[in-house]
């Protein structure tokens, strides 16, 4: 084999070496952090929860919460509580009228060990949502297991 040809093979397999997942990947580092491949997997749920906003479906929903997580928030200055039952009970089942001018994202995700924590940004004509989500890895699968949120309504026009 010249040295070009064996230079491009020991290039290639360094490279698919890289890019094949192992489980090294799901390997803490010195600090307990988890690598981007659990990040990954923690941004399932979260995806469903989004994708639930956007459609409405209770199904998506329950893909994201851990069947006993509970919301948190204050409301006139006391704290507010509901199940994750109750919250998923209000979805429509259909987009929001003003469904086009509704944005969503995931603004940041840290995972150590077994926990995570997110926060995403629902971005609505009439309100501004923040939420906190505290998510665990139950089995092999991550679920939201609580939800705390500010919401900044917006002025009229």
């Amino acid at each position: 084999m010249s040295t070009v040809a064996h230079r491009a093979a020991s290039t290639l397999a360094i490279t698919l070496a890289l890019l094949v997942p192992t489980r090294a990947s799901r390997a803490q580092d010195a600090e307990g952090r988890v690598s981007s491949q659990e990040e990954l997997a923690v941004r399932v749920p979260l995806e469903s929860y989004l994708r639930g906003h956007a459609t409405g479906d209770s199904v998506a929903f329950r893909r994201a919460f851990w069947k006993e997580a509970k919301l948190y928030w204050v409301r006139d200055g006391q704290l507010a509580t509901r199940t994750a039952d109750e919250y998923i009970g209000g979805a429509s089942g259909r987009p929001a009228a003003d469904e086009a001018q509704r944005k969503r994202r995931i603004v940041s995700v840290h995972v150590t060990g077994n926990a995570a924590i997110a926060v995403i940004e629902l971005d609505y004509p009439a309100t501004h949502f923040i939420d906190y989500m505290t998510l665990l890895r139950i089995g092999d699968e991550w679920r939201i297991i609580n939800k705390s949120f500010y919401a900044m309504p917006r002025r009229a026009p």
